[in-house]
């Protein structure tokens, strides 16, 4: 994705276009492993030694609350963020730690009784073993 591109992503959600803004948006985009902010900030530092972690933190603050971004607590203290934002579950093996997007179709999640519920938010973490740690 070039730097258009993205100028153009943040100038639709409203977001004024900094250059740290912009790499970080770029770093989403083409690392789609749900990198936490730490690996975000690792992977951006170099090319930008005047990178501080406080603007990375408040720059996926700033998109989770536009909606540019989902943000996944798959165990207590880590924080991941993914760019897709469309509805899909995750599976994490328990042997690589790597996430996968998983797509799924309109599945009930209410059991009969319970029909009168709204959900306004689904979020499905599946943990296990992926197909290549299980050769």
């Amino acid at each position: 994705m070039d730097s258009i591109e993205v100028v153009q992503t943040l100038l639709t959600y409203e977001i004024k276009p900094s250059y740290p803004r912009i790499q970080i948006y770029k770093y989403l985009k083409e690392n789609r492993n749900h990198p936490t902010a730490q690996d975000i900030y690792s992977g951006l530092v170099n090319e930008m030694p005047t990178l501080s972690k406080t603007t990375v933190y408040n720059t996926l603050d700033r998109f989770l609350e536009i909606g540019l971004v989902i943000a996944l607590n798959l165990d207590e203290n880590e924080k991941r963020y993914d760019i897709v934002t469309d509805e899909h579950s995750h599976f994490k093996c328990q042997v690589c730690n790597q996430i996968y997007d998983i797509p799924y179709d309109n599945i009930e999640l209410l059991p009969k009784g319970y029909e009168e519920f709204q959900i306004k938010e689904k979020h499905i973490l599946l943990k296990g073993i992926c197909e290549k740690c299980a050769k």
